[in-house]
């Protein structure tokens, strides 16, 4: 599951470290060109809103290979688009079939024991925020050496061999939701009204997250400009240096299990906060940028793995619907974050990005702290009502 949530939602960030080279294809100004990152973040946010639903409604593995093939096909159509528009189309469907991991992750915490529940989790979101990170790299060295069209090609080629692995490994796993799509879609509403908890994360994440994408969506550009000068490579190595949030994810999962969620939130968001601050005075140099980039990763990634451990516990039984209201937040935060990125670039250079980084930042942190009232310990993750069934028959 690690391996392949890592490898599928890598398909929405290959384009990250090659915004500036698809500028130049398409003749398009960097805040234009930075619209191929949202539109993407878009899709992955559509996705998850009306498909990863489906998880507690339908055979899981069904739909994980039918989404992955899609995901194939739509990777082609972009790295063979003739035009802009084609490839911003493209781009919306790569996310929408993206959001595989959304259903292999509540999976997870299905079959996980409860007492190692946040660890388990943590483990499997470890090889996703690996696939995140790595993706950037990756991305960034095929994209200078044999153009950014050849890494879709290879995204192509990926999903077909992960259609293979799975089919032949993956557990079936049988629905827990009767009810018709409308109804399954309406119970997304009453699990948002009813569990003050999931509000509060969604709020955070989509704060926090927003931050996260301010920074990546931007970094290109700057280490592409006068003040570094460095290629798409460069851009896309600062994908390893950020992997040490992945590192931290079973550590943040663990501390979920043993000290509670809260916790862990508070110091993830410090963390993030610090980032900007080290960002904003000192990104001018590579050693700034490194430590920004990992305390910014391990901040973010820490407090996303507290915020769904904590999820996860609310209705047990609708896993992939609370996931999904989560995640929709926490994805639509990271789409505003990619559209102000770029406007706080093109207006205000890196001072102007660092200063809405930090502000989103600080706004998850006041948001953890007053939204809701946070729980104390692990024994307090179930609010009232923790245990009922939500829109199911």
């Amino acid at each position: 599951m690690a391996i392949t949530c890592g490898l599928v939602v890598a398909n929405i960030y290959y384009n990250q470290p090659l915004l500036a080279a698809i500028g130049r294809t398409f003749r398009l100004s960097d805040s234009n060109a930075s619209l191929v990152a949202t539109a993407t973040q878009v899709g992955y946010t559509l996705g998850m809103l009306f498909v990863v639903p489906l998880g507690d409604k339908l055979e899981r593995k069904r739909l994980v290979l039918l989404m992955l093939l899609g995901a194939a096909g739509c990777l082609a159509l972009a790295a063979w688009a003739p035009s802009f528009a084609v490839l911003a189309g493209a781009s919306v469907l790569i996310g929408i079939l993206s959001a595989v991991p959304q259903l292999l992750v509540p999976m997870a915490a299905h079959l996980a024991p409860e007492a190692s529940r946040g660890r388990i989790v943590g483990r499997v979101m470890s090889g996703l925020l690996i696939g995140i990170l790595l993706s950037r790299t990756v991305s960034g060295y095929v994209g200078l050496h044999l153009g950014w069209r050849a890494m879709f090609e290879l995204g192509a080629g990926l999903m077909l061999l992960l259609v293979a692995l799975l089919a032949w490994k993956l557990p079936t796993d049988q629905p827990t939701f009767a009810g018709s799509y409308a109804s399954l879609m309406r119970s997304l509403l009453t699990l948002t009204r009813e569990q003050v908890l999931l509000r509060r994360a969604a709020l955070v994440g989509a704060s926090l997250f927003a931050a996260f994408s301010v920074f990546w969506t931007t970094l290109g550009f700057y280490l592409e400009g006068p003040g570094y000068g460095y290629g798409s490579d460069v851009a896309g190595s600062f994908g390893l240096i950020g992997a040490f949030g992945a590192l931290a994810a079973p550590l943040a999962g663990r501390t979920v299990d043993t000290r509670g969620p809260a916790y862990a939130i508070t110091l993830g968001i410090l963390l993030a906060l610090g980032a900007y601050g080290v960002l904003g005075f000192g990104g001018g140099y590579v050693a700034g940028l490194v430590v920004g980039v990992i305390l910014l990763d391990v901040g973010v990634q820490a407090t996303h793995i507290s915020n769904q451990s904590m999820v996860f516990a609310l209705v047990p039984e609708a896993r992939s619907r609370l996931n999904t209201v989560y995640m929709t937040a926490y994805f639509t935060g990271g789409s505003l974050g990619s559209v102000l990125g770029g406007l706080a670039w093109t207006h205000g250079g890196w001072p102007g990005v660092c200063l809405l980084g930090g502000a989103l930042t600080a706004g998850a942190l006041l948001a953890s702290r007053y939204y809701g009232r946070p729980p104390a310990g692990p024994g307090a993750l179930t609010t009232t009502g923790g245990q009922k069934t939500v829109g199911s028959k």
